[in-house]
């Protein structure tokens, strides 16, 4: 990749970060597709791969958002639980 493209995207997910940081989600947006679209006209064997295979990162993406919620769902009633403990030993 040559020098200014790689500028380009360094610059346009720097930028974009900052944005959507800011609360400018659609400006923050449109720059970060300018550095994908610039990764995309550089790669597109890979990106056309990731396209193919994107049902199944979507599935486990899901998977691991589900095992995180159930993990912090357990943590708070656990919480839940001892603080309910301590108030009727306190009593």
């Amino acid at each position: 990749m040559k020098d200014w493209k790689r500028l380009l995207v360094a610059g346009s997910a720097g930028a974009s970060v900052i944005l959507l940081l800011k609360g400018k989600t659609a400006a923050g947006l449109l720059v970060a597709g300018v550095g994908i679209a610039t990764l995309a006209s550089e790669y597109p064997e890979k990106f056309a791969d990731v396209r193919d295979h994107l049902p199944e990162y979507a599935e486990r993406g899901t998977r691991y958002l589900d095992l995180i919620s159930k993990t912090v769902e357990k943590i708070g009633e656990r919480s839940a639980r001892r603080k309910w403990l301590e108030g009727l030993l306190n009593e």
